[in-house]
């Protein structure tokens, strides 16, 4: 896994074989942030990363020169590692939080200018997940959501959905609040 741009360029993060999340792929990433940049100046935005995994998107996010970014999984493994590698980057702005997702939405006292969710493709809840994000008032006004998810999955009947890009199997959903 490494990192695509920004200040942390380049740097390669391997995590242990008891690693059992999927990242997203350089060429999805890579698309992904292509098209943020051109919409997005980084700086000072507050960003959540659900289902966090590995961690890629937020230190992504982080490389490009996020204020503030949220990394939230549940499994400790994942935590372990995330918080090992923020370290090795020495990125002061990251807050890494145990917890189940909707828990976390739930509860959460911060709001975010973009929220990122890459939930397990077969995870079973995910057609929630937009719904979560706009009833707990956690996303800005004109903040966006971004969720990966397979071709399995469509979204384009929920009302803050706005596009849909795929890049092989990966497939971004966009929403706006």
């Amino acid at each position: 896994m490494r990192i695509v741009g920004g200040i942390y360029k380049g740097r390669v993060f391997n995590p242990d074989k008891r690693f059992t999340a999927r990242p997203t792929t350089d060429l999805a990433k890579e698309s992904l942030f292509n098209i943020l940049a051109n919409r997005i100046d980084f700086t000072d935005m507050r960003v959540l990363d659900l289902f966090s995994g590995t961690g890629s998107i937020g230190y992504e996010f982080l490389s490009r020169g996020a204020g503030e970014v949220t990394l939230v999984d549940k499994d400790h493994h994942h935590i372990r590692f995330i918080r090992k590698t923020i370290e090795q980057l020495g990125a002061e702005n990251a807050r890494v939080i145990q917890d189940d997702t909707f828990r976390f939405l739930k509860n959460c006292p911060f709001s975010f200018d973009i929220i990122f969710a890459d939930p397990p493709y077969e995870f079973s809840y995910i057609k929630e997940i937009p719904t979560s994000v706009f009833g707990t008032g956690v996303l800005k006004e004109n903040g966006l959501l971004i969720l990966e998810h397979s071709k399995s999955h469509d979204f384009s009947k929920f009302p803050q959905f706005t596009e849909l890009r795929k890049y092989g199997k990966v497939h971004f959903s966009f929403f706006t609040a």
